[in-house]
């Protein structure tokens, strides 16, 4: 019993890492707050697999496995997304996501 108490404390901050992200994409409207905000929901998610793997498989290694290519997913997102948000800084002087018209469909 006492093994999944601490099974459901993880799960619980993984879920509210994925929350704050989720809110941050909502109510954010500059661009680096967008993707830290991305980052959030990557490591919640990341958090949720370590967890599962620990308290409901440890034997394998997926759940870890998986959580090092959400990792290199959001390393490369990062490195993206930041290449971007320094182009359009330059190009408009502002990283404000409502301001810039273009990018709009």
């Amino acid at each position: 019993a006492l093994l999944y108490q601490n099974a459901e404390i993880y799960l619980f901050v993984a879920v509210f890492l994925l929350f704050c992200g989720i809110a941050g994409l909502i109510y954010r409207r500059t661009l680096i707050g967008m993707l830290v905000s991305m980052e959030l929901i990557m490591n919640g998610a990341g958090l949720n697999l370590i967890a599962i793997n620990r308290f409901i498989s440890p034997d394998n290694g997926y759940g870890l496995a998986f959580t090092l290519i959400i990792m290199g997913i959001a390393a490369a997102e990062s490195a993206i997304a930041l290449s971007i948000i320094i182009i359009i800084a330059k190009r408009y002087r502002h990283i404000e996501s409502g301001e810039i018209k273009e990018l709009k469909y």
